[in-house]
């Protein structure tokens, strides 16, 4: 496949029934426009409201990857996300008239075969990639789940598989070209342990399985009272376990089908970032929260690194004051220096900037998992620049301090991250009076307002 952005040829539908509603419902692929990416469609609600294929949309993870966006939400999306991925297609609507894709046969295969059967058509625009860089972990320490990403020249995946249980034992899958998925993974099926299934069956959350879509290992005895309730939810008259430890009616397509289901759920997950990854992802004992949160925190370097690139102009713009100039001129030092470049400065007014880095201090506190610049830093930032201005009309500015007096009409219109570039913009209000110096300051982020405020300062000789 090309460097190409990639869609379907035409629209193309499936039917079956979601394994955990037991609801029919129908899917339809259709094509769509490059950088559109997977946006899925709620047809049979009002509206037909939208779902981008995000990390940051995942609610939940129990019994496959749940997306929720605006309190509408679409469970089990990672065998249809597996299936687009494998097959290299950039850029498709997924119309659904229900909150679950139908479960087939349990695996990717028949979206496969849909999708083939529709075409894929060759974009014009470049398809962009994720080119890994470093080595990227995520570690469940609850669970000893543990999935990483190295680089490498393409996109690759492993899965060891380990659940303590002699009947499954430990199995490890490994993809090294996505022209393998078709052939060797999208037909893995999912799977369950008996316990598992008595559990769901208890709450009544597992409407749509049988025994063609989901393989049960049987890791405890079955009880007579078990059996019949199988029997029931599985619509057969007769059910045993076959003497490789699954329940019957079905047979393995490979011994380690396991390992590789947990890799075709790896790759379903992992398309939530949003761009193709170029790099090996090795993951240990994966699940949905464990695959989606590592989606996560990719999606959240990914949008820094966009970020910088956006402002690196900005940034590289040459300045008439760099930190070691600033200093000069102010008390403050390092890690409570927050001005990194003055670019312009008149009798009146100054332009200061401030790349924010995701190796902060403070994001270490403010908040785990969430990092976000204090608005209170925000002012201080605006205020050390203000000191600039100020004391730059001192031929002896070294000699003096400035004093927070009043901060009035504050305002923070949206949060500041890792990796954002502000811009800060003082202008005098009134000549400086009697040591008095009153200002408007306004920071931004490319070109968006995200914080104001008055502010008076005082001066005082050392």
């Amino acid at each position: 496949m090309s460097n190409k952005q990639t869609t379907i040829k035409k629209s193309i539908s499936l039917e079956g029934v979601g394994i955990h509603t037991g609801n029919q419902v129908k899917l339809t692929f259709m094509p769509a426009p490059a950088d559109t990416g997977y946006v899925f469609k709620r047809i049979d609600l009002r509206n037909i409201p939208e779902i981008e294929a995000l990390a940051k949309y995942v609610v939940d993870t129990q019994r496959g990857t749940t997306l929720e966006k605006d309190g509408v939400k679409l469970k089990t999306v990672e065998h249809v996300l597996a299936a687009l991925v494998g097959l290299e297609i950039d850029n498709v609507y997924i119309e659904i008239n229900g909150e679950e894709p139908p479960i087939m046969d349990g695996s990717s295969k028949f979206f496969v075969e849909a999708l083939e059967t529709a075409g894929i058509k060759v974009l014009d625009k470049i398809r962009s990639e994720y080119i890994v860089k470093d080595v990227i972990s995520y570690v469940d320490e609850n669970t000893g789940s543990e999935i990483t990403v190295i680089p490498s020249d393409k996109y690759q995946i492993t899965t060891m598989v380990d659940y303590d249980t002699k009947i499954l034992g430990t199995q490890n899958a490994t993809l090294n070209e996505l022209n393998e998925f078709k052939e060797n993974f999208a037909n893995a099926r999912t799977f369950s342990f008996l316990h598992e299934i008595e559990m769901l069956l208890e709450n009544n959350l597992i409407k749509g399985g049988d025994l063609n879509n989901a393989i049960v290992y049987v890791d405890k005895k079955i009880s007579n009272d078990t059996m019949d309730k199988l029997k029931k939810a599985f619509k057969k008259d007769k059910i045993s376990v076959k003497p490789n430890g699954i329940l019957d009616n079905l047979n393995l397509h490979y011994p380690n089908e396991a390992a590789r289901h947990k890799l075709l759920d790896v790759m379903g997950d992992l398309a939530l970032i949003g761009k193709r990854i170029r790099g090996n992802v090795i993951a240990k004992k994966p699940g949905h929260k464990t695959n989606t949160n590592f989606a996560k925190k990719i999606s959240s370097i990914i949008e820094i690194e966009d970020t910088l690139k956006k402002h690196k102009s900005i940034y590289d713009k040459k300045a008439i004051m760099d930190a070691d100039d600033i200093m000069n001129i102010l008390p403050h030092r390092p890690p409570f220096l927050f001005v990194d470049k003055i670019l312009e400065i008149s009798e009146n007014s100054i332009t200061g900037l401030k790349y924010v880095s995701p190796d902060e201090p403070y994001f270490k506190g403010h908040f785990p998992g969430r990092p976000v610049m204090p608005g209170v830093l925000q002012i201080e930032a605006m205020a050390q620049v203000g000191g600039v201005l100020v004391l730059s009309t001192f031929p002896d500015p070294e000699n003096y301090l400035t004093f927070f007096a009043r901060i009035e009409n504050a305002k923070f219109k949206r949060t500041v991250v890792p990796g954002d570039v502000l811009i800060f913009k003082l202008e005098l209000l009134s000549p400086i009076r009697r040591g008095i110096s009153h200002m408007i300051a306004r920071a931004y982020v490319n070109g968006e307002l995200t914080t104001e405020a008055e502010m008076k300062a005082k001066i005082i000789e050392k």
